[in-house]
């Protein structure tokens, strides 16, 4: 999904103030919240490059998971004590359980199809611990994304400038986004595209993928940035 974007990935949101601090405590509070186990472990899946680790390692065991290779070079690096696994949310498999498992930044969306969306929530349920949670940050809903708008973010940094620039497009129930990036450091200017596509899910349909699981589930409206959290509760036997 993220190739050479990867290595300014975090120039890119730490310029759109992405809160990970913010966010990690109120994740905590939720988790604390809700979970009936006793137990501290956690597993970040599509932790991306592990910002959101560097905070919850504060009050957890954390591992990380991720299907991109470039992001999970930057968070060894910056994180060599952390457990990193690559492999596929739809499918990945552990060979254990937590106590607690989070994805965030609408990355829930690049399961892309429906089918895929319960078989991710099977996944993530199968390496629960009873009385654990499964938090989701979802994408945006069919209703929500629109089409034909154009988005633009900047870096200005004194050794980096970043354009990323997009026209938000869809394919059936697929949100398309082409991202075109104009990067300059010292080395030169250089121009390249990455296209990523997200699954748009409706509300019912999130709903419907955590009971299919046997998760009861509670939804967040607001959530960490403004498009809600699903926190499925594993009750306790």
């Amino acid at each position: 999904m993220f190739t050479k974007p990867a290595t300014f990935y975090d120039a890119i949101y730490a310029a759109m103030g992405k809160d990970y601090l913010g966010e990690a405590q109120r994740l905590h509070e939720l988790i604390q919240q809700h979970k009936q186990c006793a137990g501290n472990t956690l597993l970040d899946v599509a932790c991306g490059t592990g910002n959101h680790l560097a905070f919850m390692r504060q009050w957890y065991d954390v591992e990380g998971l991720d299907l991109d290779a470039g992001m999970l070079v930057i968070a060894r690096e910056r994180y060599p004590d952390i457990v990193l696994h690559q492999a596929d949310m739809v499918d990945f498999e552990l060979g254990r359980q937590f106590d607690a498992i989070v994805c965030l930044f609408s990355s829930i969306g690049y399961v892309k199809t429906l089918e895929r969306l319960h078989q991710t929530l099977q996944t993530m349920t199968r390496h629960l611990h009873p009385g654990g949670v499964v938090i989701i940050e979802p994408w945006l809903t069919p209703d929500v994304y629109r089409a034909g708008t154009v988005h633009a973010q900047f870096v200005d940094q004194p050794d980096l400038k970043i354009a990323r620039m997009n026209i938000s497009e869809v394919d059936g129930t697929v949100s398309v986004i082409d991202f075109h990036y104009l990067v300059a450091t010292p080395e030169g200017i250089e121009h390249f595209t990455e296209c990523h596509e997200l699954g748009l899910f409706s509300h019912d349909e999130y709903l419907g993928a955590f009971v299919a699981s046997g998760l009861e589930v509670v939804y967040d409206p607001q959530g960490l940035m403004g498009r809600g959290l699903y926190v499925g509760l594993w009750p306790l036997a």
